[in-house]
């Protein structure tokens, strides 16, 4: 466990250093203050945003006022990581779960650092670990070493189950980080619910086996959430493509259904350097917030 930890400061330092060379500083803003709260009403002025009108109080006649807003001094940081069996593919230390826990570890370290309140639940078809939103560095890393050390109950994946879950314990606006393969039906009406109510950031890991095979013939495939084996003609020209074409279909629905309603999305794949795009990712996230 030291020399994870050791590994993930690494990491996180190499992010901070970068971020701090290529954006003036802004790398505070990523998990501090994109929250707002209501503050007061004031008379409404040239150039105001009419959505910000507050017609309960404009309704009394005395002139038209506008809802002002401060920034949240605390943000709420939520994370959900996949650890069903599908993640478990990749090469030694580089599967899709190996990768998902050293992002969910730096980016719970870079949030309990600017004093964010940081929850995290690991979800297959259950909910396998639910840790309760708190500050504080001690608490960050009781977040990693639980993260590591568990131990999933099951093999499936309930994406949409751990979406409602999430939803009726989020009281307060958030930014929710999900971290997933996303090999899931019927979810897609829970992730827009939550993108509406909260600021979503939609992290997507792929192992690049899973959409380009090796040309070995006829092999067996087994399915570990299913524990179900197939035969497959994996030099055959049509099942590649078909392989292929299905995941860019669903990994090209995921970004347009984030990019319609404004949560971000990342790509990452196992056997790819990810430090230089959760570095683009926070780029993006600070252009955004500066409007």
């Amino acid at each position: 466990m030291k020399d994870i930890i050791n590994k993930l400061k690494k990491i996180e330092i190499k992010i901070r250093k970068a971020i701090n060379t290529r954006m003036q500083g802004d790398y505070n803003s990523v998990f501090k203050g994109s929250g707002l709260e209501f503050a007061e009403v004031r008379a409404y002025q040239y150039g105001d945003d009419v959505r910000s009108i507050d017609w309960n109080v404009t309704a009394k006649g005395h002139g038209t006022f506008v809802k002002t807003f401060k920034e949240e001094k605390e943000q709420n940081v939520f994370f959900l990581i996949d650890v069903s069996a599908s993640q478990e593919i990749g090469t030694f230390e580089q599967r899709k779960i190996d990768i998902g826990k050293e992002i969910c570890s730096v980016l719970t370290l870079s949030a309990v650092k600017e004093s964010g309140n940081v929850g995290l639940i690991c979800f297959s078809d259950l909910k396998e670990l639910y840790i309760k939103p708190d500050k504080g560095i001690k608490h960050g890393y009781d977040i990693i070493y639980s993260l590591f050390k568990l131990k999933p109950q099951s093999i499936r994946t309930d994406l949409n189950k751990s979406l409602r879950f999430t939803m009726s314990l989020l009281k307060r606006k958030s930014i929710v980080i999900i971290i997933s393969d996303f090999i899931d039906e019927n979810y897609e009406q829970n992730l827009i619910a939550i993108s509406q109510k909260h600021d979503l950031v939609v992290i997507h890991l792929s192992d690049s086996r899973e959409f380009n095979f090796p040309k070995m013939g006829i092999i067996p495939l087994y399915d570990k959430e299913s524990k179900s084996t197939i035969w497959v003609n994996s030099s055959s020209g049509k099942f590649r493509d078909k392989i292929n074409a299905s995941f860019q279909l669903k990994k090209q629905s995921l970004q347009n259904l984030c990019r319609k309603y404004n949560a971000n999305y990342l790509w990452i794949d196992t056997h790819e350097e990810y430090v230089s795009k959760l570095i683009q990712l926070f780029k993006i996230r600070n252009k955004s917030k500066r409007g």
